[in-house]
């Protein structure tokens, strides 16, 4: 039964298992202890909110906390529903808003995986770690992967009138389970 139901698994059911997957993720999380990573965050994001004559609400640092309680990629709306089910009631519009405001500020990074909803991660005050994502053309899924010796590479290379402050580069194939699954279904086949 449980093969069947990975052979119908399709690029948008799997970002939907993202979603359930995050919402996971963030109702696990507890308040931020680490005020390492939280503080220079909500010190950014005032001084950014005072820079814009923009006011500091308690929305915008509840969903602050929110977003850096968990290092994983997450999309807006399990966003959205981590902060319902804790009780912090805001709209979705206030969310979407808010996390735009988060880009702006450079407190998040967009990522756009094929053709799966947006996807955002925490970006750590003070650092500039880059990192890339493999992404599996038949099931969706993603995943960030730490490679030191191409980031030194990438970062080393200078461009006229131009200075990187990050860079992101998508490896797009297989996973080993859709290559495994593959496999299977050819062995069927055969």
């Amino acid at each position: 039964m449980k093969k069947a139901w990975l052979q119908r698994v399709t690029p948008f059911s799997w970002a939907c298992l993202a979603i359930d997957a995050e919402m996971r993720i963030f109702a696990g999380a507890t308040a931020m202890k680490d005020d390492k990573v939280l503080n220079p965050a909500r010190a950014a994001l005032s001084q950014y909110l005072k820079e814009k004559r923009m006011r500091r609400t308690p929305e915008r640092f509840a969903i602050l906390e929110k977003v850096f309680s968990t290092d994983a990629h997450f999309y807006v709306d399990a966003l959205h529903e981590a902060l319902d089910m804790e009780g912090y009631h805001v709209s979705l519009s206030t969310v979407y808003s808010t996390v735009q405001l988060f880009l702006e500020a450079g407190l998040v990074r967009r990522h756009q995986f094929g053709n799966q909803p947006a996807q955002y991660e925490r970006v750590l005050q003070g650092t500039t770690e880059s990192h890339h994502h493999l992404v599996c053309t038949a099931c969706g899924r993603v995943r960030p992967v730490k490679d030191p010796e191409l980031a030194e590479r990438i970062s080393g290379l200078r461009y006229p009138t131009f200075r990187t402050e990050f860079f992101s580069l998508y490896v797009y194939g297989l996973c080993s389970r859709c290559q495994k699954r593959m496999r299977k279904n050819k062995e069927i086949r055969s």
